[in-house]
């Protein structure tokens, strides 16, 4: 946080503004293939007037406090490089009894003959629907449809799409989903699956004494705990992107959530492109 530059065996490999979401680096072509290599992310949260919160109500932490992953994958595979994205995108549409779910991947370095397997799990992990296909957005239909109920009934599903070359396994990617309608009503309020939903619920930091921002995954459910604990349906995750996890467990626990980026207190002209990219990155990784 705010500023990250990769280095691997002292080349530059990228530069990401912000310090809350995602972000990714093919360190591919700057790895030796024999040996060590020297991976470095280089942070800096120097006061500057282009990369936002510079101005808030909240402490502002430095340093590497999310988690840092290698990821190993095959010249064709699941994109990994778009916004800090997971490389699918869910979008459910209720009929009736049943859920029209569109499902689009997008993958890289794709050749001709390899295919794509859709499948959609129910809860329990059992296969509802499968397809195969070469194209890499389609549309399924899920009968009898388990809706996301909120707190009442959080039922997920799951997609996992795997992209295969004849009999062998290349590449897979997954991701849960909620099959419900929601409506705002100036009059009515937030409405839920056709029926009204008064939200009531609290604002979260993802900070705590002695750990600033650095908490780990058991921080965050001790947290969602508390919140379940005293009632609330919905969370506002001030004023930032939160980690992956927390946003997740959301889901899991049927937490409506208002979601920020840490554009407060003071407009800066410089950092108008840092908006858009916090942005595109908040909606990008919580797309479904």
């Amino acid at each position: 946080n705010s500023e990250a530059t990769v280095y691997v065996n002292g080349n530059k490999v990228c530069y990401h503004e912000g310090g809350y979401s995602t972000f990714r680096a093919d360190i591919t072509e700057y790895c030796k293939e024999e040996g060590e290599n020297l991976l470095v992310v280089e942070c800096s949260n120097i006061a500057n007037d282009y990369v936002y919160p510079q101005n808030a109500d909240f402490t502002f932490y430095g340093g590497l406090y999310r988690g840092v992953n290698l990821i190993s994958v095959p010249n064709a595979h699941f994109d990994l490089e778009y916004y800090g994205g997971p490389g699918i995108k869910v979008t459910p549409q209720i009929e009736g009894e049943d859920a029209e779910v569109e499902v689009e991947v997008y993958v890289t370095n794709r050749k001709e003959g390899q295919e794509l397997y859709y499948t959609i799990l129910d809860k329990e992990g059992q296969a509802m629907v499968e397809w195969s296909s070469t194209e890499e957005k389609v549309a399924m239909k899920l009968p009898k449809v388990h809706l996301w109920q909120g707190r009442k009934d959080p039922y997920l599903y799951t997609v996992e799409v795997k992209l295969m070359e004849g009999e062998r396994e290349l590449d897979r990617v997954s991701t849960h989903f909620g099959c419900r309608t929601f409506q705002i009503d100036p009059n009515k309020g937030f409405i839920l699956n056709g029926e009204k939903y008064p939200l009531r619920g609290v604002s979260r930091h993802q900070d705590r004494w002695g750990l600033g921002n650095a908490l780990l995954p058991k921080h965050h459910e001790e947290d969602m705990e508390m919140i379940c604990e005293m009632g609330a349906n919905t969370i506002r995750l001030a004023h930032y992107q939160h980690d992956q996890y927390f946003y997740d467990l959301c889901d899991e626990k049927g937490m409506v959530v208002w979601a920020e980026i840490p554009y407060i207190s003071k407009h800066m002209p410089e950092g108008r492109e840092n908006t858009i990219s916090q942005m595109k990155e908040l909606i990008t990784q919580n797309y479904n």
